[in-house]
């Protein structure tokens, strides 16, 4: 199970993103990835590798350390 993905869904929210809207800055930094990809990150159905958890961090503009807080 990832841990990420929760915190990846609530950030986008709190930025009032879709997941297309996410999906599209992921693709302008050269990051091939699907709304269905994503999806599945944010459910914790997909793992997330080191450096997608570097990418996300870059593209939501949060530290690597908000991606694994935990409620």
């Amino acid at each position: 199970m990832n841990i990420i993905g929760k915190n990846i869904k609530r950030i986008r929210e709190h930025k009032s993103w879709t997941q297309e809207v996410l999906v599209a800055k992921c693709q302008v930094e050269q990051w091939e990835i699907t709304r269905s990809t994503l999806a599945k990150v944010e459910s914790n159905v997909r793992r997330v590798t080191d450096i997608e958890v570097k990418r996300f961090a870059q593209i939501l503009e949060v530290s690597t350390d908000e991606l694994f807080t935990e409620d």
